[in-house]
């Protein structure tokens, strides 16, 4: 996984790809195409789910 941010390739709207950066905020972007602006955040990553061999049930950690 690369450490680098990457910008979007296309708008989660029109899904056109006159993306500009918006304004000083990171992660925010405007669409030239629908007129949106819109704002990207990295929330975080899923716990991989855990198989107990006994049960076979899954948990969540």
């Amino acid at each position: 996984m690369s450490g680098e941010r990457v910008s979007p390739l296309y708008c989660p709207y029109c899904a056109e790809e006159d993306l500009r950066p918006h304004g000083d905020t990171h992660g925010t972007w405007e669409c030239r195409s629908c007129t949106r602006v819109f704002a990207l955040k990295f929330v975080g990553l899923l716990a991989p789910a855990v198989t107990r061999p006994a049960t076979g049930s899954v948990v969540k950690r």
